[in-house]
């Protein structure tokens, strides 16, 4: 059961281009912000298209890939974990963030496609 707890599988597009830095040990860090569409019907029958947003973060060669190839409105597969961690803010205030640590970024957009194809 080891194997599965804690995993986080997502497809989705890249909504802008992914923040690269590089940490004081000299590693690689890239920020993608994505989002993902789940299309159903409701109990009426109705479309529903619900929409939801994910910050993926990846370290490494992982980052180094990312600072590459992932650009802007290309469609990208992502597996990972959840990680929550705590900050405070601008304003002294302690926010809680959750992000996916990409273990694995698979690039499924053509080299050349229309990047603000939805």
């Amino acid at each position: 059961m080891g194997s599965i707890t804690n995993k986080v599988q997502l497809i989705g597009k890249v909504v802008i281009e992914p923040e690269i830095n590089t940490t004081k040990k000299g590693i690689k860090l890239a920020r993608i912000l994505m989002f993902t569409v789940e299309n159903y019907k409701n109990r009426d029958g109705k479309k529903v298209h619900e929409t939801e947003w994910h910050t993926v973060v990846a370290w490494g060669k992982i980052a180094e890939v990312v600072e590459g190839y992932v650009k802007k409105g290309k469609q990208i597969g992502v597996s990972g974990k959840l990680k929550s961690r705590s900050l405070i803010d601008k304003d002294g205030i302690k926010r809680y963030v959750t992000e996916v640590e990409a273990n694995e970024i698979v690039l499924l957009s053509a080299r050349n496609s229309n990047p603000n194809a939805r």
